[in-house]
């Protein structure tokens, strides 16, 4: 099992944009995919609480670029991208970090 960290940093005021692409869209195609959720996390204490933060759950880093490739070439992405930035990027950069688990850890 491997787990993806991303953040996303959002364009000032525009965190709840973020929030609502991922709830009314992103969420949606995702588990159209099989692309598999851990959590979503905001900061309540840290150096940005302009950020989303989310893990998802990977069997490999083959079944990643599989499902990621075929998310991003899905058009009901590209107009869900185009709709929510049509006043411009409501994201100002992302991060990820791909995770393996210890064998100590909650999650395998």
């Amino acid at each position: 099992m491997i787990y993806e960290l991303r953040i996303y940093e959002a364009m000032p005021g525009r965190l709840a944009d973020v929030l609502n692409k991922f709830r009314e869209h992103t969420l949606p195609l995702w588990e159209r995919h099989g692309i598999e959720t851990v959590g979503f996390w905001t900061t309540v204490v840290g150096p940005s609480a302009n950020a989303l933060h989310y893990m998802l759950r990977w069997e490999s880093l083959a079944e990643r670029e599989r499902l990621w490739a075929t998310f991003l070439k899905d058009p009901d992405w590209a107009r869900a991208k185009k709709e929510t930035e049509v006043n411009g990027p409501i994201v100002a950069s992302t991060s990820n970090t791909l995770l393996a688990p210890t064998d100590f850890s909650a999650l395998k």
